[in-house]
């Protein structure tokens, strides 16, 4: 699963560039069920995908961070916590999947 190039935005974590888009997650059989994500893949050399589900839903709630905003800080921790569970971007294979809680992003 290879990410379009328009619309990726570019993010260098520990001196690696990677390229990233927000995606939603539908992990139920209706609207009300999909959570904001982001896919990412290493920007030289794409192999698997990092699939990553905040675990926020898609709509706007009053107490919480706008549904649609997912920030580079947010990618950057998630990009080392799937690094640290296992993810190798540049090794052939389905995609990585990582759910994280709706408390927040992973700390750096």
């Amino acid at each position: 699963m290879a990410l379009a190039k328009k619309g990726a935005r570019r993010i260098v974590v520990d001196g690696v560039a990677y390229r990233w888009r927000v995606t939603k997650q539908h992990w139920c059989c209706d609207f009300e069920g999909s959570t904001l994500g982001y896919a990412v893949e290493d920007a030289a050399h794409p192999a698997t995908t990092l699939v990553v589900d905040t675990g926020r839903p898609t709509r706007h709630t009053p107490d919480a961070v706008p549904a649609h905003v997912v920030m580079p800080g947010e990618v950057a921790a998630g990009i080392r916590s799937a690094r640290t569970e296992g993810w190798t971007p540049t090794a052939n294979g389905s995609p990585f999947r990582l759910r994280l809680s709706a408390a927040g992003p992973p700390a750096a």
